[in-house]
């Protein structure tokens, strides 16, 4: 039986606060309750970040941006889970102006409106299904705004799997016309495209579901659903992933680093190509073995840069060399 069979079946129990704050600090990295000012992020370990101004993010946002015929696609940043765009593109949002894209990155998955989920307010703390709606509104706005016919996403983590959401549900491609898709490329960071352990996270939650804690249940009142929902074998990623990881006429660069703690086991965040669709699969380390690139540095390392805007527009790495950091 799956892990997450297992940790899904219904429970009885019901705890107060307590318990609550209990599962939310043994989910969440120690800097989490610790003052902003002293905080800092565990190694490899997804912080929770406030919510950010969309204006504050430098190189993002610029609606009055129009797309140039060297970059005719706007690029579309989504950041992952318990963190925010401020939080995980402040390196790669400058670097993509800089070669004159338009960009563009958004902040999602806060709590509901009178929602007994993610009680912590978390950035990308909801259903990923929700979050994806929330995504398919902003790329909306962003073509009609820049008039775009396609926009590129470059999604960290859960942000691939919201893309991926979006893409297959949510009006991102157009399986009957895939040229009427309004993604052309998209490029998943560490994304937790098969699920993950979570570093042993999720044998902790199923010890706890056999001694009668209700760690699902308690997981999305702290911190969301979203949580879960990244676990190997969770009802959501069966659906996602079942027909095959991609769609027809969308062009797929999942990068990963040996190095990432997340996203256990670490070749999960590769795909397979289905009809229609290319996967290329990279290594952060490919070339450069020695390059110490964790789940959270993989949005701002030079070589994992270098490959995003490689895959971008394959021109750069024929006249760029990559840099082994």
């Amino acid at each position: 039986m799956l892990l997450l069979e297992v940790l899904m079946r219904p429970v009885r129990f019901r705890f107060g606060w307590f318990v609550v704050a209990l599962i939310a600090a043994l989910l969440l990295p120690a800097t989490a309750w610790s003052s902003p000012a002293s905080a800092a992020p565990a190694p490899g370990s997804p912080a929770p970040a406030a919510p950010s101004d969309p204006a504050v993010l430098a190189g993002a946002n610029d609606f009055s941006c129009r797309p140039s015929a060297a970059h005719p696609r706007p690029v579309v940043l989504v950041h992952g889970t318990w963190s925010t765009m401020t939080g995980t593109w402040k390196v790669l949002a400058p670097a993509l102006k800089k070669e004159g894209y338009c960009v563009f990155a958004l902040d999602y998955g806060k709590r509901e409106p009178n929602s007994l989920e993610n009680l912590l307010n978390l950035a990308g703390g909801d259903a990923i299904a929700r979050s994806a709606g929330t995504l398919a509104q902003f790329v909306t706005k962003v073509r009609t705004t820049t008039r775009a016919a396609q926009v590129d996403i470059v999604g960290h983590s859960q942000g691939a799997l919201v893309a991926r959401q979006y893409l297959k549900f949510n009006g991102g491609t157009d399986a009957k016309d895939p040229s009427r898709n309004a993604v052309h490329t998209l490029v998943s960071l560490a994304g937790t495209n098969h699920g993950t352990t979570f570093n042993f996270n999720q044998l902790i939650g199923l010890a706890g579901q056999a001694l009668g804690i209700p760690v699902v249940t308690l997981a999305a009142t702290a911190v969301g659903p979203s949580y879960i929902e990244q676990m190997i074998g969770s009802p959501f990623l069966r659906r996602l992933n079942d027909g095959g990881d991609t769609r027809a006429g969308v062009d797929y660069v999942a990068v990963g680093s040996r190095g990432d703690n997340v996203v256990t086991p670490t070749a999960g965040t590769f795909l397979t190509a289905g009809p229609g669709a290319t996967v290329r699969n990279v290594w952060v380390q490919d070339g450069c073995p020695d390059a110490l690139v964790d789940h959270m540095t993989i949005t701002s390392a030079p070589r994992a840069t270098w490959i995003v805007l490689d895959a971008l527009d394959p021109k750069y790495g024929r006249t760029h060399r990559a840099p082994c950091a």
